[in-house]
């Protein structure tokens, strides 16, 4: 019998020790890429030699923005129609001005971002960077893998006008300009993902400043959401967004040239904003767009789009614009929120007594624990104490026996 309550004890002891402890949030049934974007159809994203792929980010147990942001299929307010027909995976609408979430397809996908990315790199840009500054384009920048504007060697340039050029045309080239500024290419990527991180876009890790695939590539609609929405706070990235057509200047022989912006949504839809465009062929088609309509501003952001055949990923855009117009309109409710920090974040706590010294820990009159000393800990040390006085009783037993 003593034996079986050692044993019990024991087993006791064991379970109040790992009761509390985290969990691995559970994937929602059917979210295929809630935890990672499907596998890349290249080699963009082999890691380099002596090098290991980064594990997935954690997803949170509680969905950012909202419990319906965690569904995977179409997130609509109840009683509204169905969204217009389209061929994006992932998507969002949302009012630019409250963060409210008007509607969605699952806004949690992590998916690659391409080139939608340049917003994150604007924002720290934007932090750190003097507009004004002349900077002098290097091969490097020339020689820039996909989209370039046109930065050459020993060519004058304002941090303006290449950012400017960055989100007008999506130069890979004025990317590069501006991430030597901020340090090198890796520690601009570094400060890209804290930011991410800190703004509550915890689907993001950039790979790469201009949004080219690499190792562990990633974000969400949702998160490209709440990233523009932060950007648009910002008159010099709401105004280089919605700018048509910009003077940038030559290098060596060539002479100044006009860069026009690619965002054809920016010319022919009523109110148009401004947004940003994106392609890899991991990441398929991206794109974010805003508008203005009756003092409403909205944004939607798509993700992995394709061409069906041949419609253009703007022209599916614009009738979800629409629906978005329709649905502040009609009132409906919000489906979810846009955040604008990170939720998971651990906040001070605020007292106005000073907190008590490290060897006096009660447990207050709540249930819970002062910090350093929870309930859960509490109930070990008596288990604890309870094995111990059980083994010294044992051994008591078996002496008297001899």
């Amino acid at each position: 019998m003593p034996r079986r309550l050692l044993r019990l004890l024991v087993a006791l002891f064991v379970l109040i020790c790992t009761t509390g402890a985290p969990r691995a949030a559970a994937d929602p049934a059917g979210c295929e890429f809630r935890s990672a974007p499907p596998p890349a159809v290249d080699a963009s994203e082999k890691p380099a030699p002596g090098q290991q792929p980064p594990a997935p980010l954690p997803v949170p147990a509680t969905p950012v923005g909202g419990s319906r942001m965690a569904e995977c299929g179409p997130v609509i307010p109840t009683g509204a129609g169905k969204p217009p027909a389209n061929q994006f995976e992932s998507w969002v609408l949302a009012d630019l001005d409250t963060g409210k979430v008007l509607a969605a397809q699952d806004p949690h996908a992590r998916q690659r971002p391409a080139s939608l990315i340049k917003v994150l790199l604007s924002l720290v840009a934007m932090r750190e960077l003097k507009m004004d500054t002349v900077v002098t384009g290097t091969t490097d920048d020339a020689n820039q893998d996909g989209t370039r504007v046109g930065i050459g060697p020993d060519g004058k340039y304002t941090n303006d006008q290449i950012f400017h050029a960055l989100l007008m045309h999506s130069g890979n080239d004025c990317a590069h300009a501006l991430a030597t500024q901020l340090g090198g290419v890796e520690q601009t990527v570094a400060k890209m993902n804290a930011l991410a991180k800190s703004l509550g876009a915890l689907d993001t890790r950039t790979a790469s400043p201009a949004g080219l695939d690499g190792p562990g590539m990633v974000s969400s609609a949702y998160d490209l959401a709440v990233l523009f929405r932060v950007a648009m706070q910002d008159k010099r990235f709401a105004d280089a967004v919605g700018t048509q057509q910009l003077q940038f200047p030559g290098w060596g022989n060539k002479p100044g040239f006009i860069v026009a912006n690619d965002n054809p949504l920016l010319y022919n839809y009523p109110g148009d904003l401004g947004g940003k465009t994106g392609y890899t062929d991991d990441a398929l088609h991206t794109y974010i767009n805003a508008a203005q309509r009756d003092g409403t501003r909205i944004v939607f952001v798509g993700m992995r789009g394709t061409m069906s055949p041949v419609t253009q990923m703007y022209a599916q855009s614009q009738p979800m614009m629409d629906y978005g117009f329709a649905l502040k309109a009609t009132g409906a409710q919000p489906v979810g929120q846009l955040v604008d920090a990170d939720p998971t974040a651990v906040k001070p706590a605020l007292t106005t007594t000073p907190a008590p010294p490290a060897q006096s820990q009660h447990v207050l009159a709540s249930g819970q624990s002062e910090p350093g000393f929870s309930l859960t800990a509490a109930l070990a040390v008596l288990a604890l104490l309870v094995v111990l006085a059980a083994v010294i009783y044992i051994g008591i037993r078996r002496r008297r026996a001899s």
